[in-house]
Parts: structure tokens; sequence; C-alpha cells
């Protein structure tokens, strides 16, 4: 199963808006989504993540700004090569301004309006307890449609808790 990292940057204690992305080519084209990838060989989680949210928001963050605070393993029984071992890490110092990339279109939210209906099934069960500040350790199975969830495990700690 792949790695890959998902990265938000969050304004405000505690958190009052998100940027997330319109995802405009590849995997999950279409959906709003956070900004990451896979890992690259050789890479950490937290080298992915910050390369990552440079090449599609043109933002600059140092690895010790990374905030983890999820674990997700997404499933995909129908196409096997899209399962993913997920690190997620939220932001909230940073250089620049997002600007719009090839692959994604960045979007400030209030926390209160984010759009889960535009984004992975799965994102209404994991980002809310972590704009809260939890984390999240979860595990979603998708079904043949590779679109809605099959089964789901979730586990959540506040913030200095323990994290698998």
């Amino acid at each position: 199963m792949r790695e890959a990292t998902l990265c938000f940057l969050v304004r405000e204690e505690p958190t009052k808006e998100i940027l997330l992305g319109l995802k405009k080519a590849g995997f999950g084209a279409g959906k709003i989504t956070g900004f990451g990838g896979k890992v690259e060989m050789g890479e950490t989680a937290a080298q992915a993540a910050v390369r990552e949210l440079l090449e599609e928001t043109g933002i600059r963050v140092s690895e010790n700004a990374l905030k983890p605070v999820g674990h997700l393993t997404f499933v995909f029984p129908a196409k096997p090569l899209w399962s993913q071992a997920v690190h997620a890490f939220l932001v909230d110092i940073w250089d620049g301004e997002p600007t719009e990339s090839t692959e994604m279109a960045p979007r400030w939210f209030g926390v209160d309006k984010v759009p889960y209906d535009h984004m992975w099934q799965d994102g209404s069960y994991w980002l809310p307890p972590i704009l809260a500040g939890k984390r999240v350790w979860a595990r979603f199975t998708f079904r043949e449609d590779n679109e809605t969830i099959h089964d789901l495990e979730i586990q959540t700690w506040d913030a200095a808790g323990p994290a698998r």
C-alpha cells in the first residue's frame, strides 16, 4: 500500500478557516480536498507534505510547522492501486499566498462551511474531529463504485494523546 500525505492550512486558534482545493487533475479530480500526494522513495511523510504543498499552492512551510493530526487508511478493493495510508497534517505558519496550480485551485472555507458534499465521502468522518483539535486514526474501505464507504473504523484522541 502506498504512503501519501494530506496537508491543511488553517487560520486562528481555535481553527476558524481551512484552505482546501478543487482537484483539477489526477486522482480525485473534481473533488474538494486537502493538499498532498504520494511519498516518494527516500522521502519522509513530512518532506513529502512540504514538497506537495509547494507544488500545489506555492506555499512554503518548514517540516517543523507540520502538526501531525491523523493517520488515515483508504482501501479500494475494486482498484487496489488506489489504496493508501495517509499522514495528515495541519499547518498554521507558512510563507506566501496560495496560488492556483495545474493540479489544484485553492480556496479558504470557514470550518462551518466545509463543502463535505463535494469531497470524498470519508471526509465528513475524520475532518471535523481534526478541526476540533483531535487526532484521528481511521480506516475506510470503499464499495465497488470506489465512491461510497462499505466499512469504517475511527478513533480520536485529544491533540496531545496517542497516535498510531
